[in-house]
């Protein structure tokens, strides 16, 4: 059984950086195909970035250039490092293992 327990998540003002942890625990072997993703009120959860199985990384083309997905197999955690955060990136932000979800962890970007 997987565990995804995500950190870090908080208010900051627009412009503002936050970085997510998301800690995986169980029969994970390998941070590949982990990604994370947001819903905002009244909206569908979207996704943000993931990690496909050749280690390769793919990212919404609303947060190219501001968000950068990064990983530590030893320690089966990925983070999500955002800069130039904008309000319209406020949501719940969710990590996932293919069938898996973790239990998110707000962002809230805001004056």
């Amino acid at each position: 059984q997987v565990h995804l327990v995500e950190s870090g998540g908080g208010l900051v003002q627009p412009g503002g950086s936050l970085r997510l942890s998301c800690a995986a625990s169980g029969s994970v072997f390998s941070i590949n195909r982990m990604g994370w993703y947001r819903q905002a009120p009244g909206k569908q959860r979207e996704l943000v970035a993931r990690i496909f199985s050749d280690g390769g990384i793919n990212y919404a083309d609303s947060v190219k250039g501001r968000f950068a997905m990064s990983g530590d197999n030893a320690k089966m955690t990925v983070y999500l490092q955002m800069n130039s955060l904008k309000p319209e990136d406020t949501a719940v932000y969710f990590c996932y293992y293919p069938g898996i979800w973790g239990q998110g962890t707000q962002v809230t970007v805001s004056a």
